[in-house]
């Protein structure tokens, strides 16, 4: 009787299984971990890219651990960072600290699980974009003109307190080119551009990058024309020459002095007398 029973049971898991198989219904395929990011070192996101479903309905968790803790933890956030996320808030953000990170897929079918990812929240800091982006065309009197850049950090980050530093890149392009030039602006937040082309009218972007991690995306762009008198005043450039000329003759003048030469020697050299080969003077002199 109990050999009947077990036989059925087999019989009936062997229909099923094969009922599933005829309509295309598996256990779920493999999901993948494939981006961290954290954009202030004080909260962090994580994105997964889900694999097969089986045809069946799938849910997914994510699961962590600190590197030295054996203690299993669920995310705690799955809705902040949008589909397929798990997002840690301050609360769950240790600096220095490596989670151990892998994701479980689900159906009626079986389970999957996705390759373990090593994150330490250091190394993924991925700042948002600079805002405020102001562009100008300045002109002043007897200087060269040029151009005018000046942005905003991140809201979300505090530079104040020393706990993060942030550098900059500026690229901008006249609005048909193909390439863009880029400058590099260090931790400062304006930055002044002077070779433009007149009559052009320009691209302007600005995005950052802290000491550890990522650039960010850029700014969007801000539009600038740039007038068609454009160009640098000729005072300038005769003032620097007529400064620099004088530098150098006074330089001159004090390396003659300083051989002891007197300017009227250096050019009217004295005659040497006339001399004859083998001639005493001495015979020439008068004896009493």
């Amino acid at each position: 009787m109990k050999e009947n029973v077990a036989s059925a049971t087999v019989f009936t898991l062997l229909l099923f299984l094969n009922t599933c198989l005829l309509n295309g219904q598996l256990p779920p395929g493999k999901p993948e971990i494939f981006k961290c990011r954290s954009p202030n070192k004080e909260t962090f996101t994580c994105w997964w890219r889900p694999g097969t479903d089986g045809g069946l309905p799938t849910n997914y968790s994510l699961t962590y651990h600190r590197e030295g803790e054996t203690l299993m933890h669920e995310c705690p956030d799955y809705i902040t960072g949008g589909p397929n996320s798990c997002h840690f808030g301050k609360q769950y953000t240790s600096m220095w600290r490596t989670y151990i990170m892998m994701v479980n897929a689900t159906n009626q079918m079986g389970s999957s699980f996705s390759d373990e990812l090593y994150v330490d929240v250091t190394y993924i800091v991925q700042p948002d974009p600079p805002l405020e982006l102001a562009v100008e065309v300045k002109q002043p009197e007897d200087r060269k003109p040029y151009l005018w850049i000046k942005w905003s950090p991140p809201t979300l980050i505090d530079l104040k307190t020393g706990w993060f530093t942030l550098l900059y890149e500026i690229r901008l392009k006249p609005e048909k080119a193909a390439e863009w030039e880029i400058h590099f602006a260090g931790q400062q937040t304006e930055f002044k551009i002077l070779s433009l082309h007149p009559g052009q009218k320009y691209l302007v972007q600005v995005r950052c990058k802290p000491d550890h991690g990522y650039w960010s995306a850029w700014s969007p762009a801000t539009f600038i024309q740039i007038p068609s008198d454009f160009t640098m005043n000729d005072t300038t450039v005769w003032i620097s020459v007529a400064v620099l000329s004088a530098v150098i003759c006074l330089i001159i003048v004090w390396a003659v002095a300083l051989k002891g030469y007197s300017m009227v020697t250096c050019i009217f050299p004295p005659v040497p007398g006339p001399k004859i080969k083998g001639f005493d003077a001495h015979l020439l002199e008068v004896t009493p």
